[in-house]
């Protein structure tokens, strides 16, 4: 029986040693697995940052929703913003820069830009930041798993447009409109061999929910005139500083405006129809009449309410006479006989008369 018990105990001691070898390479194998993961899935935010800077989703049941496309010149004033500054200036860096860098670093993830220009949020189409840096020839280092790359090397000075996507929605159950950016792609211009013509690249699709806690924390300067950074990129986005003409709405046939449209006078006049759409939805919230017939309606009650005046004026002027009238009337009878007292001889004798004689009678008693 000692003998078996001595073989269990060499047995069992074998075998923890055996499971304490092979640990070190499967703990490995993991780190490999999580650290993989890393570079590909979204960071999670703590319930305290969520708090601090709290997301406003579309809500999933509104009655009303309009989708459309914007692309934002960076050329133009009000989305200069975006671009400055071209390069790094210490913390301080344009949009383009402050999301390339993030990408790198895992915090963001980049989805790919499809040639319907749909954007899509799936794991099939998350875009590695090696597979960034190649599709665009931009130069980089990789050191113990990392990649860097430097300051003259990201390709901000060539990002010179964005396309956005808006969600316009109407939430009945409480009442209000709303408007929100809820996908962000920077577009790439670059010219090609021998200075030919400049081609747009769309690089990749952000989910804006995802970059928005990120956004808050970046500062930009919107005036010229005024160089403190007080608004942040985020802000920037949800008060709408910027400045961006419709090239795509949601449609069942997925066309852009320029597919349908013959030529750009069709196109500007389809642009300015459809931003018309918005603001007459906006006006027309709780009615189902046009701002023309507003219009024409608030202008026949101001008629109808000087027509009401004016006749409620002509009413009143015959009662105001007879009242005059009669007053008159009493006043002249008044003094009519007034008169007559004053020119009938015999009572100003009477009077006079009697007034003497009750002087004389005062008068006697006296003495």
């Amino acid at each position: 029986m000692q003998y078996i018990s001595r073989i269990l105990i060499i047995a069992a001691m074998v075998l923890v040693a055996q499971t304490a070898d092979a640990q070190p390479p499967a703990r490995k194998g993991d780190n490999k697995k999580s650290n993989k993961a890393e570079t590909t899935a979204v960071v999670e935010l703590t319930e305290r940052a969520k708090s601090q800077y709290p997301v406003s989703q579309t809500p999933q049941e509104v009655d009303w929703k309009r989708e459309i496309y914007r692309s934002l010149n960076l050329e133009n004033e009000k989305n200069a913003p975006l671009y400055y500054p071209v390069e790094q200036i210490g913390n301080n860096c344009n949009l383009f820069t402050f999301l390339f860098n993030n990408i790198l670093k895992g915090s963001i993830t980049a989805y790919k830009y499809n040639l319907d220009g749909i954007e899509q949020f799936t794991e099939e189409n998350i875009v590695t930041p090696v597979d960034l840096l190649d599709n665009y020839r931009i130069y980089y280092e990789e050191k113990d798993g990392e990649l860097t790359v430097g300051k003259s090397d990201i390709p901000s000075a060539e990002v010179l447009s964005y396309y956005i996507k808006e969600s316009h929605y109407y939430d009945q159950r409480t009442g209000s409109y709303g408007k929100r950016v809820t996908a962000i792609c920077p577009v790439l211009h670059r010219a090609g061999e021998f200075g030919s013509e400049v081609t747009k690249y769309p690089m990749f699709w952000l989910k804006y929910d995802d970059i928005a806690p990120l956004l808050t924390q970046q500062y930009v300067m919107t005036s010229s005139l005024n160089n403190v950074m007080s608004t942040t990129l985020d802000d920037f986005f949800k008060k709408g500083y910027y400045d961006g003409e419709i090239y795509k709405t949601v449609n069942m046939r997925n066309l852009a405006i320029a597919q349908y449209c013959k030529d750009s006078v069709a196109v500007k006049q389809e642009q300015e129809k459809i931003e018309q759409q918005l603001k007459d939805f906006r006006t027309n919230l709780w009615s189902t009449k046009s701002v023309a017939e507003l219009k024409q309606d608030s202008i026949n009650a101001a008629v109808a309410a000087a027509n009401d005046t004016i006749s409620i004026a002509a009413n009143d002027k015959p009662v105001k006479k007879e009242k005059i009238n009669r007053s008159s009337t009493k006043s002249n009878e008044k003094r009519a006989a007034v008169k007559k007292e004053k020119t009938s001889p015999s009572k100003s004798k009477s009077r006079s008369s009697s007034s003497n004689a009750k002087q004389l009678s005062v008068r006697r008693e006296r003495r």
